[in-house]
């Protein structure tokens, strides 16, 4: 009994070599929890098309959005854990998600397997054309004149875009009201038609309006100016001292990719976010690529990142 369960493993384990020498053999499928044209598939396409020739096989976006991101990350946690279907992931994987969702049955630690961060970039605080008020500043103060009148539009409750807001009143201790709408489209049109005062959005979201002119660009939402958005004041010198908001994305696999895979994939990811035309395109859609300095330093990233989108969460009181 011994002796054959013996040559089952190391059949599995000669099975799990073989697969990592030989990998990838076949197209890598990137599935990311959001439509096409945002700002998350951007940074897919952007990265996903040098990272197929590093590979030496195409690396196909497939867009599966839904459920807050949540059926693409479900997707990959089911997957076979051998490098062929991957996610774009960001902190929500680590809690957020089965608070927002009952569906969400994955777990973020036990069931992917952290490859490398690729971007982050700050998101903006923008605001409707005859807003009153030219700063941050201004703004705090408006708000505390009038609790509860100003208004913050967002892509729903306990997304990203709402923890961005209640983050900043928590940080301001300012009362304004949220209003939710279905989707970053609609949110951001709220704010152009002047059906709300302001919102919280990624660069791609929010760009196109204020290029349009039809909303006003007050700051970035990290603590200190971005390279990106240098005639943009951080909220330090806003004067917001406990606020630092950030977006990120990264690579994740299923649980149980084996170490030279996802290490292959590490390495590609370092070498495609190191190439000058890729930083480029990226800084053009509002992100910088960041790469992680090792895996583990990725892993050990994400888990605090992703315990304190977590722990905002609960306070936002969203759930279902």
């Amino acid at each position: 009994m011994f002796k054959k369960t013996l040559v089952a493993a190391l059949a599995a384990a000669s099975c799990t070599v073989a697969l990592a020498q030989g990998y990838p053999s076949r197209p890598i499928t990137l599935v990311v929890g959001f439509p096409p044209g945002g700002g998350a598939d951007a940074v897919a396409r952007i990265v996903t098309d040098k990272l197929g020739k590093v590979l030496g096989q195409p690396v196909v976006v497939d867009n599966k959005p839904g459920a807050g991101t949540t059926l693409a990350s479900d997707i990959v946690a089911r997957a076979p854990a051998d490098g062929y279907t991957l996610l774009l992931g960001s902190a929500n994987l680590y809690g957020s998600d089965q608070l927002l969702y009952k569906s969400a049955k994955y777990d973020g630690v036990k069931d992917f397997t952290p490859i490398s961060r690729w971007s982050v970039s700050p998101m903006l605080l923008a605001v409707r054309q005859g807003f009153p008020e030219q700063s941050v500043q201004g703004l705090i103060d408006l708000a505390r004149k009038t609790p509860g009148k100003l208004t913050y539009s967002s892509s729903g409750t306990g997304v990203i875009t709402h923890l961005a807001g209640l983050s900043f009143t928590q940080a301001t201790a300012i009362d304004m009201l949220h209003v939710p709408y279905k989707g970053g489209a609609p949110s951001l049109q709220a704010v152009g038609a002047g059906d709300v005062d302001m919102t919280f959005g990624s660069p791609p979201s929010v760009l196109p309006l204020a290029q349009a002119n039809k909303l006003r660009m007050l700051a970035v939402t990290t603590a200190e100016r971005s390279p990106l958005f240098p005639d943009l004041p951080g909220m330090r010198e806003s004067g917001v001292k406990d606020y630092d908001f950030t977006l990120w994305f990264g690579l994740f696999g299923p649980a149980g990719l084996p170490a030279d895979v996802s290490k292959k994939l590490f390495d590609a990811s370092v070498q495609v976010l190191g190439d000058p035309e890729v930083k480029a395109r990226l800084e053009k859609q509002g992100n910088l690529a960041v790469p992680s300095a090792s895996q583990q330093e990725f892993k050990d990233w994400a888990l605090k990142e992703g315990k304190a989108s977590k722990a905002l969460t609960e306070r936002s009181g969203a759930g279902l």
